[in-house]
């Protein structure tokens, strides 16, 4: 279990203009598998990973981590639906965070490289990252937060508009990764990746943790007449 964990969150919140966008969450997270946050569009899932990450302002409760804040910040990093891609090559786009922390550069260009390889970017290497399809573009996105090994990693989303093909491999770099020891927590509107990838479930309802428990449970025994609706497909309200 990573040092960064468990994670307690007391009566977190955000808001925008005076409005709460989620919270007040209360919710303990440990340091194992792979946390999937599932709900409607709308329900807050994007803002409530940026409210954990601390993108997003903290108007009240509280975030500990089980390590010093400084400490969390740095040992973690987070993939957005739309991942920004700098004006460089692939290869350079991947070294980008090894050398922001002082790595050699040339030593940062072969990790790089290798991440490359590892993710199906091998013959791209001096491709320009802006022309990428969007599942290259993903592919990408992966390695670049990977290569710094992060012990944990949240993820917006990671196979939104890819095809079959693209969310497979996406989430064979993510179970690897899983497997390796980092902690993932991420978003899904797809309730065949969430059981696929999911140990622990966290079901987001008007910006608030409606429902959280493990995979199996959740799938099977939702505790809620919501969360049952939202597994039917039904609309929620």
């Amino acid at each position: 279990m990573s040092d960064m964990f468990p994670l307690k969150v007391t009566g977190a919140e955000t808001t925008r203009r005076g409005k709460r966008l989620v919270g007040p969450i209360d919710l303990t997270l440990d340091g194992q598998g792979t946390c999937v946050v599932i709900g409607p569009n709308g329900s807050g899932k994007t803002t409530f990973l940026r409210l954990l990450h601390g993108a997003a302002r903290l108007a009240g409760g509280e975030i500990r981590w089980s390590c010093p804040l400084e400490d969390a910040r740095h040992d973690q990093a987070f993939v957005f639906q739309s991942p920004v891609m700098l004006r460089r090559s692939v290869l350079d786009n991947i070294a980008y965070p090894l050398l922001m922390r002082g790595t050699a550069r040339a030593e940062a260009r072969e990790a790089a490289s290798n991440w490359a390889a590892r993710v199906g970017l091998g013959g791209m290497l001096s491709r320009a990252a802006t022309v990428l399809s969007g599942g290259e573009k993903q592919k990408l996105a992966l390695a670049r937060a990977l290569i710094a090994e992060p012990k944990l990693l949240f993820l917006d989303e990671p196979c939104a508009a890819l095809d079959g093909r693209a969310m497979r491999e996406i989430e064979s770099i993510l179970s690897q990764a899983a497997a390796s020891g980092t902690r993932l927590i991420l978003s899904t509107h797809d309730m065949g990746q969430a059981r696929r990838l999911a140990s622990r479930v966290v079901f987001l309802l008007h910006g608030k943790v409606h429902e959280a428990a493990a995979a199996e449970q959740f799938f099977d025994h939702p505790e809620t007449p919501q969360a049952r609706a939202f597994l039917n497909g039904d609309i929620v309200e």
